[in-house]
């Protein structure tokens, strides 16, 4: 596809994956309309559109009449969620409100104003639970472990009615971990990787829950090529598909990484999770996505020390805005 002038809408768009997806389209000449909310207490942050030729809309999904900004749009980038486990745990409801209910309001004004566009839906790897086998692949059975899985999962299915029966061409990319420039990193919120990276920087002790546990990491590049490969290739419309990265490694294994790429000033106490947190835990996992690799060309191309190193440069001299 050249997206030199195709007008595309994209959710969450000031969010970590969003950010950083519409910086790549704009670079490519897309003509993007950009939604966030900045709700919840999330990953969105001003900052992260800085530089991005974007036309940008405030406004909350569950509230906002969605047909103008969807109005022509030859792809939707679907990426506006509340992905805090604890926060659905918390407050369902309003989990609900957004992962699924403000679903239905997109795709109803996407019928109306975009009847034709491709949607790319932003999913996880959470709905599979603790799972038996590894690499996890789609024909995993799904049993969401939280509320924030049970809505997300949700607003998934929604999305794939879609496609059944209105043949609207739809791609849910169900992610693991991802990290990179843009990450929210003050706190836990969004990844266990952000508030380590904090740490290391500030050079304070971070805690490492249950360190054997097995993780595939993807980096930020790597998942905005595969949202643009999963629009591109006509193959993939229809499908749900798993989205992994760099081969997995332990959680201990990682935190030593983060701390010799920081240059060793940092360092980690192991712990088991805390209670509320392990009633929810996956354990490990890591994902088998062979199947949108036959039918995107897909590959992540960053490696695990790559990322991590870029990624503790990048907030070597922005840590003040991300705090």
């Amino acid at each position: 596809m050249n997206w030199s002038g195709q007008k595309v809408f994209v959710t969450g768009a000031a969010g970590f994956l969003g950010s950083n997806l519409c910086h790549a389209l704009a670079a490519r000449g897309a003509k993007v309309t950009a939604l966030d909310g900045f709700l919840f207490g999330g990953g969105a942050n001003p900052r992260n559109l800085d530089g991005a030729d974007v036309d940008f809309v405030r406004g909350d999904i569950r509230e906002l009449d969605l047909r103008p900004l969807c109005e022509g749009a030859s792809v939707i980038f679907n990426l506006a969620a509340q992905t805090s486990h604890m926060g659905g745990q918390a407050d369902p409801l309003a989990d609900i409100a957004v992962n699924a209910v403000a679903q239905v309001r997109l795709i109803q004004a996407a019928r109306e104003a975009a009847p034709d566009a491709v949607v790319i839906h932003a999913s996880t790897r959470q709905f599979y639970g603790r799972v038996e086998k590894l690499p996890v692949d789609e024909n995993q059975p799904v049993a969401p472990p939280d509320a924030n899985g049970v809505s997300k999962f949700a607003g998934e299915q929604y999305w794939m009615l879609e496609n059944r029966v209105r043949n609207r061409p739809v791609v849910s990319l169900r992610l693991t971990n991802c990290y990179g420039p843009r990450l929210r990193i003050r706190d836990a919120r969004q990844t266990f990787l952000g508030i380590w990276i904090r740490c290391v920087l500030e050079n304070r002790p971070f805690e490492v829950w249950g360190g054997a546990q097995l993780r595939d990491l993807t980096y930020v590049d790597d998942v905005t090529n595969a949202f643009l490969a999963a629009a591109e290739h006509p193959a993939c419309h229809g499908n749900i598909y798993n989205i992994g990265g760099s081969p997995p490694a332990s959680l201990q294994e990682l935190a030593d990484i983060v701390i010799r790429l920081s240059g060793g000033t940092g360092h980690y106490i192991t712990k088991e999770f805390p209670a509320d947190r392990a009633r929810i835990d996956i354990g490990s996992y890591h994902a088998d996505d062979s199947a949108f690799r036959e039918a995107s060309g897909w590959r992540p191309e960053t490696s695990l020390e790559e990322g991590i190193g870029r990624t503790l440069e990048w907030y070597k001299t922005r840590l003040a805005d991300y705090l």
